[in-house]
């Protein structure tokens, strides 16, 4: 379950990652609420574009194999970071309370789910199967 919901979250922080950088000015225009954090910055868009185009991919690697697990880590330590930067603007007031409540499903349940997929018991490097792999390796060299 957690591989299907990690892939699913990386395909779309990638697609996310990759309209902003081929075509920022429309994302400007239909990501809610983003027209009212600023002017529109091309630059700026394509360098956050890139940022959730790394996280997406280091989501969907690990989706497939767990050695990408300090990727999806840094890549949940992004999006958890992002979603304080909402938090603190809200506090500071430079951005409204209700924008809280449209950054829920964007902003702050990514970085919940990327560590709840990275973090899960199991999910993590099996070390005891490297173990098991140089006792292998060991016992074949010994038998010969």
């Amino acid at each position: 379950m957690r591989g299907i919901v990690a892939l699913i979250l990386g395909i779309g922080l990638a697609a996310n990652g990759l309209i902003m950088l081929v075509v920022p000015s429309t994302w400007y225009a239909i990501v809610p609420g983003v027209a009212e954090t600023g002017p529109f910055n091309a630059h700026f868009i394509r360098d956050i574009g890139v940022a959730y185009l790394v996280c997406g991919a280091a989501l969907a690697w690990f989706a497939l194999e767990r050695i990408a697990q300090p990727a999806a880590l840094a890549a949940a330590a992004f999006l958890a970071l992002h979603a304080l930067v909402h938090l603190w603007d809200a506090a500071a007031g430079r951005e409204h309370a209700h924008q809280l409540l449209l950054d829920v499903s964007t902003i702050f349940l990514p970085p919940v789910l990327a560590f709840w997929i990275t973090l899960a018991p199991g999910r993590g490097p099996k070390f005891e199967d490297k173990e098991k792999r140089d006792d292998q390796v060991v016992s074949a060299a010994v038998d010969r």
